[in-house]
């Protein structure tokens, strides 16, 4: 497994040479989860940030009736990891488990850290990361308030259609924040489309 899908999304993300951008994912490790091992869990600080290179991982918590609520989806080429507790140092408050065989390339919280105080390109291709994050958060949050559940599994369609061949349906629904009955009327609704 080599870093060229890393160093593109690096390049990608903040124009640069390709030395320059091989300099910037020097420290990145290789990582392999098996699939329904766990990333993270509850109660556990973050010390790693994962560029998912194969595979599918679902983060999630439990409401406060104890329901398994999916929060994120990550596939390839995304990051994977929970950030609030990664860049804040504190137990995160959800698992991230893998639903596939994961291949990954993952930076520690220490090796990142070093990389800003020694690298300006490493911390602006960092804050553009964490940009693009919270654009996706605050995406999810306006959609789950603004969009049916028609357009949000539309969205989820055209984003990453692969999740909807990796992951079991009723994460998906969970994601959407719909019913498995809901999920399925609307699947078919799509498929007669």
């Amino acid at each position: 497994m080599t870093k060229d899908n890393l160093i593109h999304f690096v390049q990608n993300v903040l124009p640069m040479s390709p030395g320059k951008a091989e300099q910037l994912v020097e420290k990145f490790r290789p990582g392999k989860i098996a699939r329904n091992a766990y990333l993270l869990k509850a109660g556990v600080v973050c010390n790693e940030s994962h560029f998912v290179e194969e595979g599918v991982l679902r983060a999630y918590t439990y409401d406060v009736e104890g329901n398994d609520v999916t929060t994120a989806f990550y596939s390839k080429q995304m990051y994977a990891a929970d950030l609030l507790s990664f860049f804040k140092r504190e137990p995160s408050k959800e698992y991230i488990q893998a639903l596939t065989q994961c291949q990954t390339w993952y930076i520690t919280y220490n090796d990142m850290q070093e990389n800003f105080h020694t690298m300006p390109e490493f911390r602006e291709y960092g804050r553009l990361n964490i940009i693009a994050q919270y654009g996706l958060l605050k995406q999810r949050m306006l959609s789950m308030l603004q969009e049916t559940a028609e357009e949000r599994y539309a969205a989820l369609l055209n984003t990453d259609p692969g999740i909807i061949q990796h992951v079991p349906l009723k994460y998906i629904a969970s994601f959407l924040g719909i019913t498995d009955t809901s999920l399925s009327r609307i699947r078919k609704d799509f498929a007669k489309k």
